[in-house]
């Protein structure tokens, strides 16, 4: 299959996902999204035993796209769900996936992005990667994405993080637990390819069913709370703050908050 948004290729056993929208900073847009469904379908239908991911160029993802952002005020209170549903889907997709992950994050991941690197099971980064969730900067809730941060960073940093909106580098990423290692530019995708070849040293039904088992202690509580994530993600859309935080960073000015 073709993609248009990022690159794939299978090598010995070693599926690589790799974002491809340098000019973009691997920005996330409804092509990109569909992409890459298809492709971890792709991964999960192969006779490949680990996925790597990874980005093109100096970031990793830089979060949503500004065109597919400047649509988002005008879509229908329905458009609005549907969008949510599917970028739950994608972050399930991940979070669930059969088969080891790593990420290799070769720069900033904001937002959506930061989300798409620390859903994996490894999360290997460059010294200067930037991590944030940066919606509540623009009015919009870091809604589905709360639910992973919750049971991964603990309550006190996920609220840090998703309540401040803050930067923070790959040192303080890994302090609290968000990224597993932090690893210099030129051995990147070597580490990940080492971390790879160690995982599947191990018996792959052995990896499946122990993911299988960890996603299954986790399911009843995910579905619940991803659920409402997904109304809340959408229900953000009708505010007024949410069209002027959209409407101000676009336009690259101090957002006027009405609190409504």
């Amino acid at each position: 299959m073709d993609y248009s948004t990022l690159l794939f290729k299978i090598d010995s056993a070693v599926a690589t996902i790799t974002l491809n929208r340098p000019d973009k900073r691997n920005a996330i847009s409804y092509e990109l999204i569909d992409d890459l469904l298809a492709a971890l379908d792709a991964v999960d239908k192969s006779s490949a035993r680990v996925l790597i991911l990874t980005g093109a160029g100096k970031a990793f993802c830089s979060g949503m796209d500004l065109e597919n952002l400047k649509t988002l005020i005008g879509r229908t209170p329905e458009q609005s769900l549907k969008d949510s549903e599917t970028m739950a889907r994608l972050f399930r997709s991940i979070y669930d996936f059969p088969k080891p992950t790593i990420a290799a994050v070769n720069g900033a991941a904001i937002a959506g992005g930061c989300a798409l690197a620390t859903l994996c099971d490894f999360t290997l980064a460059v010294p200067d990667t930037k991590f944030g969730y940066t919606e509540v900067r623009i009015g919009f809730v870091p809604a589905i994405v709360s639910t992973f941060r919750l049971r991964e960073v603990g309550e006190k940093h996920a609220r840090d993080l998703l309540l401040t909106g803050r930067i923070i580098g790959a040192d303080e990423a890994h302090r609290i637990g968000l990224i597993n290692e932090v690893v210099v530019p030129e051995k990147l995708m070597d580490r990940a390819r080492e971390l790879a070849a160690q995982l599947m040293e191990n018996g792959p039904a052995s990896l499946n069913y122990t993911k299988r088992l960890l996603s299954d202690h986790a399911r009843r509580e995910l579905d619940t709370q991803i659920q409402s994530a997904v109304k809340e993600n959408a229900a953000i859309r009708a505010t007024h703050d949410f069209r002027e935080g959209i409407s101000s960073f676009l336009e690259k000015r101090k957002p006027n908050w009405s609190g409504r």
